[in-house]
């Protein structure tokens, strides 16, 4: 049986143009992003992610960061600093040297501000990926769960996994609208989680459908994303009483309610 392997690449900040905007539903924009930079570009996995380098409000570039030999170099003191925020890779086309990006647009922050007004011809920095984290697609079974943020990543998993394996997947959106069509080859379960009214990063959607899992036979792996505080107990569950080991359970915040700038895509620890 395969183990969980790391594909490093090397970090490259790369300033691209946004070729076309579509609006793919009521809270997310597909952001469609070109240019010579992306020569050499790498991605491999469905989690992987880069940072995009938003510029200061009426400005046309953005800040670029700058690499020195240990990674991300500080601005000098007084200068402008990069305006960040990660986002998952939803397509990379390498013959036409673009990639899409999924955007939620929820009213606040520089990412979201953007992405409500972005217009082809606008310029972007973007930097990463740092790397692949390649989970085995020969295992039996997979739970997989996130809220709109992830939505991009769930995605490309069942896109990815092959015919064969059986896949449990919930996805946690506001209500019908926000659906999207996935394709698969897989076994897929996929069940839409709709939250109504209640805030996003509020519901316990994800916990109770998780939850409601019975756990099959043979080897699995459970991936979850979406807001931090909503997946403690869910990390917990599935280490405690479902069972996985610490290798097999990959749960990532990639937001958090009240703070403008999460460094997601991180594991936090209980």
């Amino acid at each position: 049986m395969s183990d969980v392997t790391i594909i490093e690449y090397p970090l490259r900040p790369r300033l691209l143009e946004v070729s076309r905007v579509r609006r793919i539903s009521p809270s997310t924009v597909r952001v469609t992003l070109t240019g010579p930079d992306l020569e050499g570009f790498q991605e491999a996995a469905p989690a992987d992610h880069v940072k995009l380098c938003f510029p200061e409000p009426g400005a046309d570039l953005p800040v670029m960061p700058t690499l020195g030999p240990d990674g991300l170099e500080p601005p000098p003191p007084g200068s402008p600093r990069p305006i960040f925020r990660d986002y998952t890779i939803r397509y990379h086309r390498p013959q036409d040297l673009e990639i899409d990006v999924d955007m939620v647009i929820h009213g606040h922050g520089p990412g979201s501000t953007w992405a409500d007004q972005v217009e082809p011809g606008q310029r972007i920095g973007v930097l990463g990926p740092r790397g692949s984290v390649m989970v085995p697609l020969d295992l039996d079974w997979y739970v997989l769960g996130a809220d709109e943020t992830a939505l991009p990543a769930l995605a490309r998993w069942l896109e990815l996994l092959p015919a064969g394996a059986t896949v449990f997947a919930f996805a946690e959106v506001a209500d019908t609208r926000e659906e999207q069509e996935i394709a698969s080859v897989a076994d897929v379960n996929l069940t839409w989680l709709y939250r109504g009214d209640a805030e996003p990063g509020t519901s316990d959607l994800l916990e109770k459908a998780i939850r409601g899992v019975r756990k099959p036979k043979g080897e699995g792996f459970a991936w979850v994303a979406g807001e931090a505080g909503t997946l403690k107990p869910i990390r917990r569950y599935l280490r405690e009483e479902f069972g996985l080991p610490r290798e097999r359970v990959d749960v990532d915040g990639y937001w958090k309610r009240g703070v403008v700038n999460l460094d997601h895509h991180e594991e936090e620890e209980d």
